[in-house]
């Protein structure tokens, strides 16, 4: 699975086929967020079927996840930055599909939490490798695009995962929809391996560069001396600490509070908030790879625009009561909101040489998965355990309204790394680096 030897040493990659790549990858990233999100809309079922918590279900969608996705992240980016990119995506597709399907046969809390733990497993050997493969098919000025497209997965991924699994939960129990939903992950597990090439490592870098092969510890000091990568971690870790913290718990918010069936909240959910969130992804690349031209600071301050255009009307979204309003604006409020991931890609790619890029999405994803993944919704659940007893029927919408205020510091965190961008990657050698 780590060897080189399927490389295509031809550069020469036709347009069609680049573009077939990228939806290739996107829907692999679909299949990741449809597994990861199935639980978000049978949380309400299998709450009321188990007896859980909030908190426990924070854990399940979040921490536990959380930690084995980042953990195993790191090792698997290794490998990747080595061997062959695209085997080691289809073997984690093959992995976290398995691993959902099995989740429709647990017994208890705790085997359901195992279940969890292996489809992160699965998930961790997802985007490192399919980030480090889309910038080898794109150069440089076209990569924020590229990689928003892929990352458009997530909304996609969303839109399905609620969708299907609404419908499912209704008609068949939740048992049911994470065996429906895991088994196709795995037959394209095998197409994958049979239509997408490996590319050649480093094809739009200086001739040279893709000769060392860093370790690990090579790569962190590396990173280590970005101070404007550590920033944009930390920006896309709190603006998703925000959006898993709130986003986990929005189906929740609708059926408690608005009266709405798990079917409906799919349905609705699939439309509003995956649609629109798929838009705004792709729409953040874009605007990057447009007016970064001339200074890449650019990359940084789209999702500066973008969280400063979400954070107050997503209070209404949260403590408004007339649901066509809270949907309506949950729409704007999610494309604005997810402006951010594909220039952040992009530009932490722009600070290192084509063979730490694999590890450097797997760190950019450790620090954005352990804060926004892991402690978001376990902390959003247990302020709305806590506030249960003062606050009544209406905890969960005030510990939404704690999460909310989180996104102010993402905005801290992103006008810290447009500070120190310039210089860094002027010591990088990236061209456009643009004023101080």
């Amino acid at each position: 699975m780590t060897t080189e030897n399927n490389n295509v040493r031809d550069d020469s990659f036709s347009p069609a086929y680049r573009r077939f790549v990228l939806v290739m990858l996107t829907i692999v990233y679909a299949f990741n967020f449809i597994d990861r999100q199935i639980l978000v809309i049978l949380q309400e079922p299998i709450k009321a079927d188990m007896g859980l918590s909030d908190a426990q279900l924070g854990l399940l969608s979040g921490f536990t996840f959380a930690v084995i996705y980042v953990t195993a992240g790191i090792p698997i980016a290794y490998l990747a930055d080595r061997g062959n990119r695209r085997n080691i995506v289809a073997t984690a597709l093959t992995v976290w599909s398995a691993m959902t399907a099995l989740s429709g046969l647990v017994q208890s809390y705790g085997q359901l939490l195992l279940a969890r733990l292996g489809v992160g497993l699965g998930e961790a050997g997802g985007s490192p490798p399919a980030h480090s493969m889309i910038s080898d098919y794109y150069p440089p000025e076209h990569r924020g695009t590229a990689l928003s497209f892929y990352s458009s997965g997530i909304y996609v991924g969303i839109l399905l995962g609620y969708a299907f699994g609404g419908f499912l939960a209704d008609a068949f129990g939740w048992r049911a929809a994470f065996m429906v939903v895991g088994v196709p992950g795995i037959l394209f597990a095998a197409v994958l391996a049979l239509t997408v090439k490996e590319p050649p490592r480093g094809r739009w870098d200086a001739a040279g560069s893709n000769d060392h092969r860093p370790g690990i510890g090579e790569t962190l000091r590396l990173l280590r001396a970005r101070r404007s990568f550590w920033y944009v971690a930390l920006g896309c870790a709190l603006t998703s600490y925000v959006s898993y913290g709130n986003g986990n718990f929005l189906p929740s918010l609708l059926i408690r509070n608005h009266g709405m069936s798990v079917g409906d909240v799919g349905l609705v959910l699939s439309l509003v908030a995956g649609l629109s969130g798929a838009i705004g992804t792709f729409l953040g690349g874009y605007l990057g790879d447009r007016l970064a031209v001339g200074d890449r600071r650019w990359y940084v301050w789209v999702p500066i625009l973008g969280g400063t255009l979400a954070f107050f009307p997503y209070f209404y979204v949260v403590l408004g009561n007339n649901t066509t309003a809270v949907l309506s604006v949950l729409a704007l409020v999610s494309v604005v909101n997810s402006l951010y991931l594909g220039p952040s890609i992009a530009i932490s790619h722009a600070l290192v040489p084509p063979r730490m890029r694999a590890l450097t999405s797997a760190v950019l994803f450790f620090v954005l998965n352990m804060i926004g993944l892991g402690l978001g919704p376990f902390l959003t659940g247990l302020a709305s355990d806590l506030l249960a007893p003062v606050a009544g029927d209406q905890n969960l919408r005030w510990a939404m309204v704690i999460t909310a205020c989180v996104g102010l510091l993402a905005l801290a965190s992103f006008f810290l790394a447009a500070r120190n961008l310039p210089a860094d990657l002027a010591r990088a050698g990236s061209p456009g680096s643009g004023g101080t």
